[in-house]
């Protein structure tokens, strides 16, 4: 079965290793598997997979994570409309 894809570039997911702590919580709850622990912290391991559900920035305890959930699909809609591009499908 083919890996689930987004938007190339578009996802708002933000994460800020300073403030990660390395509790994992972020590995519980995405859906899509984004984030893994590597060396006592989160790594972001496909951040193209992200489907901006706000799951991990939710349950983040240090705030180490910001999503602003499903913008950058609205996003890439709007630039295709601009830019006179064929609409993305983004589900």
């Amino acid at each position: 079965m083919k890996e689930h894809r987004y938007l190339k570039n578009v996802v708002t997911l933000n994460y800020d290793p300073e403030k990660c702590t390395g509790c994992g919580m972020c590995t519980e709850v995405c859906p899509h598997r984004i984030f893994e622990l590597e060396d006592g912290k989160a790594r972001v391991r496909d951040r193209d997979a992200c489907m901006e559900c706000g799951a991990c920035a939710k349950n983040c305890p240090f705030s180490a994570i910001s999503v602003r959930p499903g913008v950058g699909c609205a996003w890439a809609i709007l630039l295709s409309e601009i830019k006179g591009r064929p609409v993305p499908a983004c589900d």
